[in-house]
């Protein structure tokens, strides 16, 4: 039962993975123009996250894990992790305003101010979990 559910949960992404690349296909043949700008957006996230925002994000994982007691550990992974896609979802946006042919309503947001207050409530949420851990291990050694 599992297998056919994969199989068929891997079917429909492969699908979807097929039409995208259809429509991308078709896209590109009616305005040829914006072939370069599309490939270097296609190339350029998945670059500049797996060689510069992932080992960021993982050799900070690691030096934190042999510094930080074991209490801390898994709020603090869990931060970084939420970070590093937060950052990710948010340089597009960040780079958007300097870019040519500007959409007022659909860029208009002050996206830095909302990364930081993304940021700030994601580590206000882990310091909450990590008092809730001390106080559930000290509750517990009682």
């Amino acid at each position: 039962m599992i297998v056919v559910l994969r199989l068929i949960l891997a079917l429909g992404g492969l699908t979807m993975i097929g039409l995208g690349g259809w429509f991308l296909y078709d896209q590109l043949l009616a305005e040829p123009s914006i072939t370069t700008a599309t490939a270097g957006w296609l190339l350029a996230g998945p670059v500049l996250t797996d060689l510069l925002l992932m080992p960021v994000a993982a050799a900070a994982g690691w030096a934190l894990s042999r510094l930080l007691p074991s209490s801390l550990r898994a709020p603090v992974a869990a931060g970084l992790v939420v970070s590093t896609v937060l950052v990710a979802i948010a340089v597009p946006f960040l780079w958007r305003a300097y870019a040519p042919n500007h959409n007022p309503g659909l860029v208009d947001g002050d996206y830095l101010a909302g990364l930081g207050t993304a940021l700030i409530v994601t580590w206000v949420a882990v310091l909450l979990a990590a008092l809730l851990n001390a106080v559930g291990k000290r509750w517990q050694s009682q």
